[in-house]
């Protein structure tokens, strides 16, 4: 763990988060900045920057977990399709230096917004998401 960290800190329940899921490795939570409703990230409990220093397994949990929160997602949301997004490097978008996977419901004719555009979500807001996604795990 990375004491400043926030997702350490998120998975050290030393800061909020709207909980979806969470085992012994890995926990999704709601978004703070969504880019939809719904948006949820899944990261591992354990500090790894990015994909290139994460154990294979820890990523095949990772993605097993997301896989699932993706399919509660869309039926919560009643989403069209759902984009998985996950970045490594600054080049390439990463702006939290934890590893973490974007569950993004879309929809048809929606646009998503500009990450300049977007703003922070409620606390009770994602706290009823999370509740509406779990219904569906």
């Amino acid at each position: 763990m990375v004491e400043d960290c926030i997702f350490c800190r998120i998975g050290r329940k030393e800061a909020p988060s709207s909980v979806v899921f969470e085992d012994a490795q890995v926990m999704a939570f709601m978004d703070i900045r969504p880019l939809a409703e719904g948006h949820t990230l899944v990261i591992p409990k354990q500090h790894f920057v990015d994909i290139y220093e994460t154990p294979e397994e820890l990523i095949a949990r990772v993605h097993k977990v997301t896989k699932r929160v993706a399919i509660a997602v869309r039926k919560a949301t009643n989403a069209d399709g759902v984009s998985i997004v996950q970045q490594n490097g600054k080049a390439a978008g990463q702006d939290i230096f934890h590893l973490h996977v974007h569950i993004i419901p879309r929809f048809e004719g929606h646009e998503m917004p500009r990450f300049g555009e977007l703003t922070v979500a409620s606390r009770e807001s994602m706290d009823q998401a999370a509740e509406c996604i779990r219904n569906h795990l």
